[in-house]
């Protein structure tokens, strides 16, 4: 199921794991990534018991997969099984999914990413407005993911930049 789509209420605080990807995917990478994740969340399970999870393509940029652990844990295993799969498609459309060494933000309202030290480079030296917005990937709740995922500069991880 989707996040979009779930019937359960939004204020359950799931577990997120945030993917993000260096670039926008193209309609054709969404659609192949879609069917992807949701034929593998359709029988991901930990130590045999199903995880109610779901995922939802973020600005067309950002994978977020959301368990539901008040119904069953995931576990290392599990969260291994999921890694892998993340692995192999970012091995097979250069997605980038693993390197935390970048920085992602919104600028006239468009997403733009940016290896983390050009991006420290041009927030010193002004080529980046103090007006953009930051997104955080470091969210790991549903809730906070919904209210801290993307902040302006001022208010973000980059601000003491």
């Amino acid at each position: 199921m989707k996040i979009e789509e779930s019937n359960v209420v939004e204020t359950n605080d799931y577990r997120v794991i945030i993917y993000p990807a260096s670039r926008p995917f193209t309609t054709k990478e969404a659609k192949t990534i879609t069917e992807k994740l949701f034929d593998f969340l359709a029988t991901w399970a930990a130590h045999g018991k199903p995880l109610s999870s779901s995922f939802k393509i973020e600005k067309n940029q950002f994978i977020v997969i959301c368990v539901d652990e008040e119904k069953e844990m995931a576990s290392g295993c599990s969260i291994d099984t999921l890694g892998k799969v993340m692995r192999e498609i970012d091995e097979e459309y250069q997605l980038g999914l693993f390197d935390r060494m970048k920085a992602s933000y919104v600028e006239n309202g468009e997403v733009k990413t940016l290896k983390l030290q050009e991006f420290k480079s041009k927030l010193r030296s002004g080529e980046l407005s103090k007006d953009i917005e930051v997104f955080d990937f470091s969210k790991n709740t549903y809730l906070d993911f919904l209210s801290h995922f993307l902040l302006p500069l001022d208010k973000s991880w980059a601000a003491s930049i």
